[in-house]
């Protein structure tokens, strides 16, 4: 009687190890964060075929991955932002500002030339350009969390208002004196041979904002928040206060990536980053974060940086116009929303 009781056992989990498997399959082909990254594949692939002398090089690795991380510490934050269901249209023009306000803070200390200056100054530069862009982020979250003015109209308003800003402090000429042993260091130097020491700087960052986000109290109060603002309400999260803390925190990265790139160009390129808006939301998006809150992951918007970084330089040796890749980057992010319009809505039929 044993053997017949062992054998339906047997069958019994045999049959649930394969239903296990068949939604593990299922909820894998569902992932947005997978499809972005055989895209990704799918890019790489083609620009090689295109370019096997150019693209497929260490030097382009490199390349595409320091350009990228300022664009990763804008769409981390992002992250945060729009898994509560908000949005943040300043960020590019927080990166000027705070690039500026560090280097003329820099050029201050030094008696207005920083080339020379040594790790102290650099050091207040640093918190000069974390402190500008919180300062912006304060302000918009303020004005979304306590004031209740739709995130769309603050950010759109604070966009035009810190680019403003830099350029009244500038004159619209950039600050083109960075010290020299920030750019040697941070902005051009390498680590184990080969890794960029601006990658392994933003890829830190992003592993503690991946942890806070997905294994804390405030990553958890994040997606409440995004999921249904009143229910977390009534819960006991602090809505306003967290939604403040958020905007700030993107403030404070937009910051970090203004330093990031004063250190790699050593000069503040304020007319450089009109597309960071768009590459930074579209990457969100095409890494599975909803533009509806209350869905989204860090590994997806790692992944959705390289979707625009990989286009632009893989159009560049190609000899493509480069004004072809924000209409590329507009069309995927079009397609990407309306996917997740699709998907939320069959879910929702269930």
């Amino acid at each position: 009687m044993s053997a017949p009781q062992r054998s339906a056992a047997d069958g019994s989990v045999a049959t649930t190890d394969s239903a296990a498997a068949k939604t593990f399959r299922a909820r894998l082909a569902a992932s947005p964060t997978l499809w972005t990254g055989l895209v990704l594949v799918v890019l790489c692939v083609l620009f090689s075929a295109v370019r096997p002398d150019a693209f497929p090089t260490l030097f382009n690795l490199q390349t595409l991955l320091v350009q990228a991380a300022p664009l990763l510490m804008l769409a981390v934050g992002m992250t945060f932002v729009i898994i509560t269901s908000g949005i943040d249209l300043s960020v590019g023009s927080v990166l000027v500002f705070a690039g500026v306000v560090s280097a003329q803070t820099m050029e201050a200390l030094s008696g207005g030339d920083a080339t020379g200056a040594g790790w102290g100054v650099i050091t207040v530069g640093l918190i000069v350009a974390l402190l500008g862009g919180a300062a912006w982020g304060v302000l918009n979250g303020l004005l979304v969390a306590v004031a209740k003015v739709p995130a769309l109209i603050v950010t759109l308003g604070s966009f035009g208002a810190a680019l403003g800003a830099a350029q009244l402090l500038t004159n619209g000429i950039d600050v083109r004196t960075v010290p020299a042993a920030l750019r040697e260091t941070l902005g051009t130097g390498t680590s184990f041979g080969v890794v960029p020491n601006l990658v392994i700087l933003a890829a830190i960052v992003t592993l503690i904002a991946g942890w806070v986000l997905h294994t804390t109290a405030f990553g958890r109060h994040t997606y409440a928040i995004g999921s249904n603002s009143e229910a977390a309400r009534r819960a006991g999260i602090n809505v306003s206060r967290h939604l403040v803390a958020v905007y700030a925190l993107t403030g404070v990265l937009a910051g970090f990536a203004g330093f990031l790139s004063l250190a790699y160009f050593g000069t503040t390129t304020i007319s450089g980053h009109s597309n960071d808006n768009l590459n930074a939301i579209a990457a969100v998006v095409l890494g599975g974060t909803s533009l509806f809150g209350g869905v989204g992951t860090i590994l997806g918007s790692v992944i959705g940086v390289f979707i625009p970084a990989v286009l632009d330089a893989g159009f560049v040796m190609a000899g493509v116009r480069p004004f072809w890749q924000p209409i590329a980057v507009g069309a995927v992010l079009v397609a990407a929303v309306w996917l997740d319009q699709r998907r939320r809505r069959n879910r929702n039929s269930r």
